[in-house]
């Protein structure tokens, strides 16, 4: 590189994704933060600033206008710039317009990834988004447990009719109405005097009930068809409820049919000789059909509710409205 063109230099913008817990950056984050001859950072209350200095990385705190970014690379120097959490628009919008400009030699601009989410990583963004509302909203501050409970049940039959419909972007957000339901519970949960727990509660109860019932996936246990892993998953159940009745643990509120064919599975899985009991009314016959649906494999209230989708559409039919018109 000769006088008239010296080397421009290099500029690396390392990001770091806020979800990933500060630190724990990528080798080659910190080869090229340690190999920089300017680490710049605009952001004093960065994350990753205790742990650079910790690391012996000096970081400049200063935001560095585009053309002054360009200035400090000249002479073949590598500048380090460490962004924000949510980047530095003016920054790369400031070396995009200097490079279209045609004016200047631009530097090498290199976008260096830190740290990368991991799956479920969102999900921390649920938790703070519904820490703050808890503390925040005059509607949700004063929400309970009981107060919410019905939301859970529509939530949860939204969900069954967006999987039912075939409704992919339903689907998704269905999904996501019956995580906040959880998230909700547990934050209001934190606040209990005499028992509190968090949503990592939950979920640590959730993984350890998991990798008990699934000896065959985390332990020396075989299962080779999907009726050995219910076996398996029965059996580590059974022993962790030390229930006296095969009834206990079978929600009364429950929709009928469900709560039917239910009681009717329970009995036969455990083999006992126990005939529902008959009578005049229809309240008999439907016990009986649902005992008999669950027998044969066939969720009643699954059939139930597509005989009663049929049912609508041939209703709108006659009344001569089109299809999914209708409020829910």
């Amino acid at each position: 590189m000769n006088a008239q063109n010296p080397d421009p230099g290099r500029i690396v913008l390392l990001t770091a994704s806020h979800r990933v817990a500060p630190g724990l950056l990528s080798w080659p984050a910190w080869q090229a933060l340690r190999a920089a001859d300017r680490v710049l950072c605009p952001d004093p209350g960065h994350p990753q600033l205790p742990y650079l200095r910790e690391a012996g990385v000096d970081a400049e705190l200063l935001r560095p206008s585009a053309q002054e970014l360009v200035e400090a690379c000249a002479g073949g120097r590598t500048v380090l710039v460490l962004p924000s959490g949510e980047g530095d628009a003016a920054l790369t919008d400031g070396l995009a317009r200097l490079a279209g400009s045609g004016r200047v030699t631009m530097p090498d601009l290199e976008l260096l990834p830190g740290s990368y989410d991991l799956p479920g990583a969102r999900l921390l963004d649920l938790v703070q988004v519904m820490d703050r509302i808890r503390r925040e909203c005059p509607w949700s501050s004063r929400q309970t447990h009981e107060g919410l409970a019905k939301y859970a049940i529509e939530e949860a039959y939204e969900l069954v009719e967006a999987i039912e419909d075939g409704d992919r972007e339903a689907l998704r957000e269905e999904l996501g109405d019956v995580l906040l339901q959880v998230v909700f519970h547990a934050r209001i949960a934190e606040e209990d005097a005499e028992e509190p727990f968090s949503v990592d509660d939950v979920a640590g109860t959730i993984v350890a009930k998991l990798i008990h019932r699934h000896p065959h996936v985390f332990g020396d246990a075989t299962a080779e068809t999907p009726e050995e892993v219910k076996a398996h998953w029965l059996r580590t159940k059974a022993d962790e409820k030390r229930r006296e009745s095969v009834t206990d643990g079978v929600p009364l509120g429950q929709p009928g049919l469900a709560l039917a064919a239910k009681l009717a599975g329970r009995v036969r899985t455990a083999g006992l000789g126990v005939a529902p009991p008959t009578g005049d009314g229809i309240g008999y016959e439907l016990l009986a059909l649902a005992v008999r649906a669950e027998a044969a494999g066939v969720d009643p209230e699954a059939a139930l509710r597509a005989a009663g989708r049929l049912y609508r559409d041939a209703i709108r039919e006659a009344e001569g409205v089109g299809e999914g018109s209708g409020a829910e």
